[in-house]
């Protein structure tokens, strides 16, 4: 399913139709310009419309192919700070790991076949990020409980925070994925200095997360 969605940008049922009837300019401000941006990962659509010299309005659209859709948060930021719940049910703050580069993944859910991959790939390449001196921290709506259990089950031996109600994933601006029904997944690294270095999001490829974090980690 993943290829499959990975081939087709937007489906032709969403994609603005040309309406070629007669209609007052004034309906259609002079350079009039309407930017859609979609829920799924890179992809944004543009229309604009122009008068043209029989007064009538023509449409441009152009569908954009991009790398990372713009958050709250960008490369460069501090990002905002919070306070959630760990799997233990202890209170964890961003500023408790200040002064030591952190990864911070948002993931869908727990014991969903990709966040499952992606959580043991992060296990399996946790001495690597003990010795890049960096904090593993992954979060996601689901509760301390369910947090507990999945930690347990794949022995994850890094922070998973419970983010219900998603205000700190709003906060920063992690985008969803597939027109907004599936929460995205992003991964940040954060420098000791609480800076943003590197913003990663590939929903399909889980797994590609802990070799771009490793990368940027062992330059910095």
């Amino acid at each position: 399913m993943a290829s499959t969605l990975a081939k087709h940008l937007l489906p032709s049922s969403l994609l603005p139709t040309c309406n070629n009837s007669t209609q007052s300019p004034k309906h259609h401000p002079s350079a009039a310009a309407a930017a859609f941006r979609s829920h799924f990962h890179g992809l944004k659509l543009s229309i604009s419309t122009t008068p043209s010299s029989s007064g009538l309005t023509s449409s441009k659209t152009s569908l954009l192919l991009l790398t990372v859709v713009a958050g709250k948060v960008n490369k460069g930021s501090v990002p905002p700070s919070f306070t959630l719940k760990d799997q233990d049910g202890k209170s964890v703050s961003l500023s408790k790991f200040k002064g030591k580069p952190v990864v911070v993944y948002f993931y869908p859910a727990d014991e969903t076949p990709g966040c499952t991959k992606q959580a043991c790939a992060f296990r399996d390449s946790y001495e690597k990020f003990k010795k890049a001196g960096a904090q593993v921290v992954g979060i996601s709506g689901d509760d301390a409980a369910s947090h507990k259990a999945f930690a347990k089950k794949y022995r994850l031996p890094f922070t998973l925070l419970s983010d219900e109600g998603n205000k700190v994933r709003k906060d920063w601006g992690v985008p969803s994925d597939l027109f907004g029904t599936l929460p995205g997944r992003q991964t940040y690294v954060l420098d000791k200095n609480g800076v943003v270095q590197l913003i990663y999001n590939n929903q399909f490829q889980p797994e590609k997360h802990i070799d771009e974090t490793l990368k940027l980690l062992q330059s910095l």
